[in-house]
């Protein structure tokens, strides 16, 4: 998601999978489509019946290999020199979509005098601190502008660049003027000469030197990509957790991106990133997020020594221009949904009730902290880090020294049963009398048992309802979670003396309506709370309509409509037989029920289709 927030702006696909059939050629890496994404691969193979071309690049042969028109065997962990050596191709022949290149990306933008590139510092960028923490940026910024961090990594005295929102968006500039440009490319400080200078050593040789691939075979799919990319036609990259798994994941994300960039494929049919979520609502738990350091809709969360004000948070995180530019109008929006008629402009809408980050707070150092008693307890929910995590060694070491787990799942998982059971313990290492952390395991309904939305692959949000009822003492999440909460703030109001602390629990909007014998709380009255509302109640129909100034509330400001006039949009359920290809009356896509994003690109200039 970094990858594609730097590169475009957001951090989903940019398409969506029926528009696979429209592609002119399909390059898949990073996934087995065929197995681990059936249903997606259908359209992949449509595009194939029309003659497009399908191009599966893995170390492994498989069943999507088997679908493909060409399959490249590269060696594990060498995407980024193959895709280095596309790049390479695309400059140095000169296949870059030229117009497209020049109106819709930086290319033509030259880059400060103080720049240097990793060719003039032994494999360092200009601005390495000597500390070895990372980049110094301000040499990298365009001429006669000054230009953000993207994701939200503001520059702010503390160092929030590696702490900041996944894929959050692209740079923002300061400045009335804009950057200095060359729209014809040759100025050799300009992006685009510094881009092919970079990329000038992956040659097909390099490539075949590192990924292990005939010469021959690299310069085929080289081929196929730029004769099927252009003014008439388009190819879509889809990848999936075989690029996102990786330590550089991100790198090679982004380089993929920089392909479609110069081909002139994103925002247009048949083109982008397809990028492939493994399970039912991967793309929702970023949207929602379940990471620590963003806010719904990737707001970045605020840093604990950079912003100690909802206005200086907003000055160092807003851009001037595009849909960031009203992130005011988000957050404030947002603060709202949370504290309700407790969020003023007097006590700067509760901007202070949010948690801080101040460091990396993330799964693996979270585990660690629990290793050395910093952390006394942990809720685990869809996941099994004790078998599932990277070195489970150190996750069991951690649960074992936890005050307290709880496990919510099906059935009795590895992570509830770590004090009984495990390699450890098998090996006599460990006793399970010696492990003091107390367990609780707490049954979960199945998706088949509860009512919700969930958030797939194109940033579709899909609603599903409940089929039946949960059999004995088995709960959804969201009555786990608000039943929790609601327990939490009547023991925090019981208190004898208040505390300031207590303030953010207490003064919540927690009054979701419930129904049924176990109380149930109403999912769509959440989905309506993330939808957001305005200063008459009612629901909103677009992003757009949010307002900085406390009048409107939105859960989530890139949910936006997805309740308009009062209607589940989630829900819908037109066939395919009743509209067009598009199907924009099946579910609800974020932004604004677009499903191909950045589609302005799909159109020159004056407006006129480029295809």
């Amino acid at each position: 998601m970094p990858g594609l927030g730097t590169s475009f702006g957001r951090g989903g696909a940019t398409t969506f999978q029926q528009d696979l059939a429209n592609a002119d050629c399909v390059l898949i890496m990073g996934s087995n489509m065929a197995e681990a994404h059936p249903v997606g691969f259908q359209w992949v193979m449509e595009a194939r019946e029309r003659g497009a071309d399908v191009i599966h690049v893995d170390p492994r042969f498989s069943r999507t290999s088997a679908s493909a028109t060409q399959y490249a065997r590269v060696r594990a962990g060498t995407d980024i020199a193959f895709l280095g050596g596309i790049i390479h191709h695309i400059l140095e022949g000169g296949h870059e979509f030229r117009d497209y290149v020049v109106n819709y990306t930086n290319a033509p933008i030259i880059i400060g005098d103080d720049y240097r590139d990793s060719e003039d510092l032994a494999g360092f960028f200009s601005g390495w601190k000597p500390d070895g923490s990372g980049y110094d940026t301000s040499s990298w910024q365009y001429k006669g502008m000054q230009a953000h961090s993207s994701g939200g990594e503001r520059e702010s005295g503390a160092t929030m660049g590696e702490q900041a929102g996944h894929g959050a968006q692209g740079a923002s500039l300061d400045g009335g003027e804009p950057p200095h440009s060359d729209r014809t490319l040759e100025d050799p400080r300009c992006v685009f000469q510094l881009l092919r200078r970079h990329y000038a050593r992956y040659t097909p040789e390099f490539v075949e030197r590192v990924c292990g691939l005939p010469r021959a075979d690299f310069l085929r799919v080289c081929d196929s990509l730029c004769s099927n990319s252009g003014r008439e036609r388009t190819s879509a990259i889809v990848y999936a957790v075989g690029w996102t798994q990786h330590t550089v994941g991100v790198q090679i994300i982004r380089a993929a991106s920089i392909v479609q960039l110069l081909l002139g494929n994103i925002g247009r049919p048949g083109g982008g990133v397809m990028a492939l979520r493994g399970h039912a609502s991967i793309q929702g738990s970023t949207d929602i997020p379940t990471l620590y350091n963003i806010l719904p809709g990737y707001l970045p969360m605020p840093h604990a020594q950079a912003h100690s004000s909802l206005r200086e948070y907003i000055d160092l995180t807003q851009s001037p221009a595009g849909f960031w530019g009203h992130l005011d109008s988000y957050a404030t929006s947002l603060l709202k949904a949370y504290w309700g008629e407790h969020a003023t402009v007097e006590n700067d809408f509760c901007f202070d009730h949010l948690p801080r980050i101040s460091g990396d707070h993330g799964h693996y150092q979270t585990a660690l902290a629990m290793s050395r008693g910093e952390v006394d307890g942990l809720i685990v929910a869809g996941e099994n880090p004790a078998v599932g995590s990277a070195n489970g060694r150190i996750q069991r070491d951690a649960l074992c020294n936890a005050k307290w787990v709880v496990v919510r799942d099906f059935f009795e998982i590895e992570t509830a049963a770590f004090w009984k059971s495990s390699p450890e313990i098998d090996s006599g290492e460990r006793r399970s009398e010696d492990v003091a952390t107390e367990v609780f395991f707490l049954p979960a309904a199945a998706h088949t048992e509860k009512a919700g939305s969930f958030t797939n692959t194109q940033r579709l949000l899909q609603w599903h309802h409940k089929a039946v009822e949960p059999e004995g003492d088995c709960r959804s999440d969201l009555w786990f979670y608000y039943h929790l909460g609601r327990l939490v703030r009547e023991k925090l109001a019981r208190r004898a003396r208040a505390d300031d602390r207590d303030r953010p629990i207490l003064e919540l909007t927690w009054d979701y309506p419930t129904e049924g014998a176990i109380a149930e709380p109403s999912a769509e009255a959440v989905l309506r709370e993330i939808n957001g509302t305005g200063p008459d109640g009612a629901a909103l129909s677009a992003y757009t309509e949010l307002k900085a100034d406390g009048s409107t509330s939105c859960g989530c400001w890139i949910y936006c409509g997805t309740y308009a006039k009062g209607v589940n949009q989630a829900a819908r359920r037109t066939s395919r037989h009743e509209q067009g290809p598009v199907a924009p009356e099946w579910g609800w896509a974020w932004p604004a029920n677009r499903r191909i994003l950045y589609n302005r690109a799909s159109a020159d200039p004056d407006g006129k289709p480029w295809s």
